[in-house]
């Protein structure tokens, strides 16, 4: 069994090796949505409020309750520091009061294992790219649980929160992803040169690393401009630009770490995996390079309890030592740290 709440997302997800048998989940997205952001406070006392009604939901799904799994696993980092308290407390609760083995693992590993639950076990290394509200990174994976080797990552602003920033700036509603991906489908993504930045004088230092900053302050200062010339700007056309701009270079850097490390697989996780443009950029570009995509289906991209229990599997496989019950929650865990001790 996995437990999820790094976020705004409480999930419980139960599978068997790689088969999902559960996967119930309770998002506070609404709440946040007037904020124009997560508010860490309020995700905390929602996981609070959600975290039995999500086990009880997990429990009718599968036919299997906490009594019958053989471990539980629990996103033990990275995330908010609150948030993660919820679920690491109650995985050490349900660990005790069973008698479980407890294992807090990391939720960026568990965006790269969850695609085992929908195309079966890595047959080879891989190379992951994982994009979402707070992280961007680009990792070699040799092995799920042992082998993972950051090799760039964003510089500032992650992918998902310069969406978020920009439908602002559009005037489109929280989070931003979904919603810019929607209007750019009737807008032209070559209406505006938005910049794609480390991709230039400083490719070789940046290789596989990324930055947003820059383009979020130069969609604001089209925007300016187009409000101090007393145009009405298109909404669209600006969506579809600034879009192109982060899915090109996120694709790019991916395929490039692929064909540099002699990779022929590249697993797309993360919320921002569920973005249209970016599939068709990563598919078309993989085809060209020989290269087989795999990315989980919708539901399994954003934050979820399966994706932890998936993790959890792969670890208990291996037969590492379980977490102690003195287990953190480190909201900085580093994703070369696949298990807490």
């Amino acid at each position: 069994m996995g437990i999820e709440s790094s976020c705004d997302e409480t999930g419980v997800g139960i599978v068997r090796g790689t088969e999902l048998l559960a996967h119930a989940l309770s998002s506070s997205m609404e709440q946040h949505v007037r904020f124009g952001g997560v508010v860490p406070e309020v995700a905390s006392r929602a996981h609070l409020e959600a975290m039995v009604p999500t086990l009880e939901q997990a429990y009718a799904e599968s036919g299997v309750r906490v009594q019958d799994v053989d471990a539980i696993a629990v996103t033990s980092g990275p995330g908010l520091t609150g948030a993660l308290l919820v679920g690491v407390a109650a995985a050490k609760a349900l660990a005790l009061a069973h008698d479980k083995p407890l294992y807090g693992v990391n939720h960026l590993a568990a965006h790269v294992a969850v695609d085992q639950l929908e195309h079966g076990r890595f047959e080879e290394r891989a190379v992951a790219l994982l994009v979402s509200g707070g992280h961007t990174e680009i990792l070699l994976v040799d092995d799920i649980v042992t082998g993972i080797t950051l090799l760039g990552q964003t510089i500032d602003d992650a992918a998902g929160e310069a969406f978020d920033k920009v439908a602002r700036l559009l005037g489109l509603p929280y989070p931003g992803g979904p919603h810019i991906d929607r209007v750019a489908r009737d807008g032209d993504p070559t209406t505006i040169a938005f910049p794609r930045a480390l991709t230039g004088r400083d490719l070789d230092k940046h290789r596989y690393d990324f930055s947003f900053s820059g383009l979020k302050s130069a969609v604001a200062r089209h925007v300016q401009h187009e409000d101090r010339m007393g145009r009405t700007f298109e909404v669209a056309d600006i969506a579809a630009s600034f879009q192109d701009s982060v899915c090109d270079v996120l694709t790019k850097k991916a395929i490039d770490a692929c064909l540099d490390h002699d990779v022929k697989t590249l697993i797309i996780g993360g919320g921002v995996a569920a973005n249209g443009r970016l599939r068709q950029f990563a598919e078309e570009r993989a085809a060209k390079a020989g290269i087989q995509i795999r990315v989980p289906r919708m539901g399994l991209c954003t934050d979820n309890g399966a994706m932890v229990a998936a993790l959890g599997a792969e670890v208990v496989r291996r037969g590492l030592p379980p977490s102690s019950l003195n287990l953190p929650a480190d909201s900085s865990m580093p994703v070369t740290h696949v298990v807490a001790a």
